[in-house]
């Protein structure tokens, strides 16, 4: 029987934290990390229903797509659903796990299984995500200091590159000073000037400790004054991000698109904002409440947005640059991912008794 612990990291293999929004609470959000798992149930929300659920099927882990305690919370009682939910999970000896928009944006995420559906080809992030900032410190050093100023900029955080790291790139020179009669210099003699042999050595840097980077220059280097500079980089993108977009197989109506949609998602409703016999090819795709990413769509020059739900002026702005919308809900975009989460912890853990919530429904229906 694996640990709480263990599972965790698998999780986060398949859904690396780092790649969840800013705003986003995600992680272990209640339990025990040393307990043991055997029963594990996913959701996409938890409500008095699937808490019931849960601890009805002796759950010792429950793991909701969207957050509990989404919002600092200053006390804990049965005054409220969400305490009630909590203190009865707790009792039961339930942990609660949240990927949320970590699992939508990974490699195989939510966005990812959406697209696979429709079978989308050429995928790429909607919104790619920058890495952070970094800039180059340049560093002049002569050969005497060159190991050990290298070695401290390392040590502070410099030259890492992906998966390498210590990267640096050194070029022999010469360097000229004139020191004047108050200064004590390591090389040559002050009131004149002097030419010394040098090295420019150069590494990356996240912006963040350009500061602790440059003490560590200071510190290193035998010069009163040491001689360096930095530059700031263009930011550059990773290969994940938000939101996918990709090209059909084929074009088709969009029409045709939408009832393939639904059946694909079973989903209970389809709404569609444009001309159903258009021809199209061209689908950007966001899981659940992909508003803030439609002006990504447009830019992208998508001729078709999926998402769960928008706004009504959101339908108008679509409607009004020529891209159509096609919405099945929030709850029909995301189940998926729940569904298939609970399929690989299964494979995983062949033992484990894993299951999808079967009693969790879309709370909008249509009459």
């Amino acid at each position: 029987m694996p640990s709480l612990t263990s599972v965790l990291q698998f999780l986060e293999t398949l859904a690396p934290l780092h790649l969840a929004a800013d705003w986003d609470n995600v992680g272990l959000l209640l339990g025990l990390c040393a307990a043991e798992v055997q029963r594990i149930m996913t959701c996409l929300t938890v409500t008095p229903v699937s808490a019931a659920e849960a601890i009805a099927g002796r759950a010792h882990l429950l793991v909701t797509h969207h957050p509990i305690l989404f919002r600092g919370v200053k006390r804990l009682t049965d005054a409220t659903p969400e305490g009630r939910m909590l203190l009865d999970l707790s009792r039961a000896g339930i942990a609660v796990y949240s990927p949320h928009t970590a699992f939508d944006n990974a490699k195989d995420g939510i966005n990812e299984i959406l697209a696979a559906r429709l079978g989308l080809q050429e995928l790429t992030p909607l919104r790619a995500r920058a890495l952070g900032r970094q800039s180059k410190v340049v560093a002049f050093v002569p050969d005497s200091d060159l190991a050990r100023v290298s070695n401290a900029m390392f040590a502070a955080g410099a030259g890492n590159i992906g998966q390498y790291s210590q990267c640096s790139f050194r070029l022999p020179g010469t360097g000229t000073f004139f020191g004047s009669d108050a200064t004590n210099p390591t090389l040559g003699q002050k009131g004149r000037r002097e030419e010394v042999s040098e090295w420019r050595l150069e590494a990356v840097c996240p912006e963040s400790l350009i500061g602790e980077v440059i003490a560590a220059i200071r510190r290193a280097h035998s010069y009163e004054e040491p001689a360096y500079d930095v530059y700031p980089l263009v930011p550059q993108f990773a290969g994940a991000g938000e939101g996918r977009i990709g090209s059909l197989p084929k074009s088709v109506a969009l029409g045709d698109l939408a009832q393939t949609i639904k059946t694909k998602l079973n989903a209970r409703q389809m709404l569609l904002v444009g001309d159903s016999s258009r021809i199209v090819q061209r689908v950007a795709l966001v899981c659940g409440a992909g508003g803030e990413f439609l002006a990504d769509a447009l830019r992208a020059r998508a001729e078709v947005f999926l998402t769960g739900e928008l706004r009504f002026h959101d339908y108008l702005s679509a409607q009004a640059e020529g891209m159509s919308l096609l919405l099945p809900g929030h709850y029909a975009t995301e189940r998926c991912g729940i569904e298939e989460l609970a399929i690989r912890l299964q494979k995983q853990w062949p033992d484990l008794h894993v299951w999808a919530s079967v009693h969790e429904q879309d709370p909008v229906d249509w009459v």
